[in-house]
C-alpha cells in the first residue's frame, strides 16, 4: 500500500472533509524477534485470509462515525522490516475513531492474519 497515495485517494472521496475529523494508520512491520520468549527471527511465512479481511472490515465500517476503514496485508516470505500489515480507519471522533481501530487491529491480527516464524 502506498500511504500517501491512498490517502490522496481516501481524501477525494465525496463526503470525506464532512464526515471526517480523524485517520488513524497502522503500518505493521516484520520484527526480528518473538513476542514470545524474545527469540532471533529469520524471516516469517505470512497467510492472510483476505475474505476474513474484508468481513471484519466491511462489519466495522458500519459502526457510527466510521466513514471508511482500509485494510492490506503482505503474504509470503517476508524478512524483519518488510512490511506486513497496513490499516487505514477513517471517521468523525476520535473516541469512535481509536476505539475502532483498537478492535479493528486485533481482530485482524487474531482471526485474519496466520504467521510462521523461523
Amino acid at each position: 500500500m502506498d500511504i500517501n497515495k491512498t490517502l490522496r485517494e481516501l481524501k477525494a472521496r465525496p463526503g470525506f472533509a464532512e464526515h471526517v475529523g480523524m485517520t488513524l494508520i497502522h503500518n505493521g512491520t516484520v520484527r526480528a524477534w518473538s513476542r514470545k520468549g524474545h527469540e532471533t527471527v529469520h524471516a516469517v511465512d505470512v497467510r492472510p485470509d483476505r475474505e476474513k479481511i474484508r468481513a471484519i472490515c466491511a462489519e466495522m465500517e458500519r459502526r457510527p462515525g466510521i466513514f471508511a476503514i482500509l485494510a492490506e496485508a503482505e503474504e509470503g516470505h517476508l524478512m524483519p522490516g518488510d512490511d506486513l500489515l497496513f490499516l487505514v480507519v477513517a471517521g468523525d471522533l476520535r473516541e469512535n475513531v481509536k476505539a475502532t481501530f483498537a478492535e479493528l487491529l486485533d481482530r485482524i491480527k487474531s482471526e485474519a492474519v496466520f504467521k510462521t516464524e523461523s
